[in-house]
């Protein structure tokens, strides 16, 4: 799969979809607050890492995939699926990235100032991020290669 940026996505949501996700993202983040009134700040603070809009984000994007098949006359309920699981996935990635931010900000915070801190942090966040996801690429890539290896050879197993 090739990362890019596809503008002409802004233009094709809704503004109810656009509504639906910032209530999602407050509502989660009023939740977390919540959780850290009552449980204390290292509690709370371990919510705070979860994506706030990936829930409704992901419902709206198996809605989407499912009715652009649905026009072409398509039932599109596993093209639906399969693009929420491929969001799932990228922002289980970007998670791990949030996980190298939160221990850089919770060790260095104290005695650094807050603007490196952050500065690192961010900077951590984006090349794990980034690892995890070349990481997986690279073993899909090898793993793709040895199959056609095998059905070169004509000693592929059918899935």
């Amino acid at each position: 799969m090739k990362i890019h940026l596809d503008l002409a996505a802004v233009r094709r949501t809704k503004s109810c979809e656009y509504a639906i996700r910032f209530l999602f993202g407050g509502l989660i983040t009023a939740i977390t607050g919540i959780i850290a009134k009552k449980l204390g700040p290292q509690v709370g603070g371990l919510f705070l890492a979860f994506p706030a809009i990936f829930p409704a984000a992901a419902t709206l994007l198996e809605k989407n995939e499912k009715r652009k098949k649905q026009r072409k006359g398509l039932h599109g309920a596993r093209r639906g699926r399969l693009a929420a699981g491929v969001d799932a996935a990228g922002t289980a990635m970007g998670t791990v990235g949030l996980l190298a931010f939160a221990l850089l900000v919770w060790k260095w915070l104290p005695d650094h100032s807050s603007w490196a801190v952050l500065g690192a942090a961010t900077l951590a966040w984006i090349v794990v991020a980034i690892s995890v996801w070349a990481s997986i690429e690279a073993v899909r890539n090898r793993q793709r290669s040895h199959r056609c290896r095998e059905f070169a050879r004509g000693t592929a197993r059918r899935p």
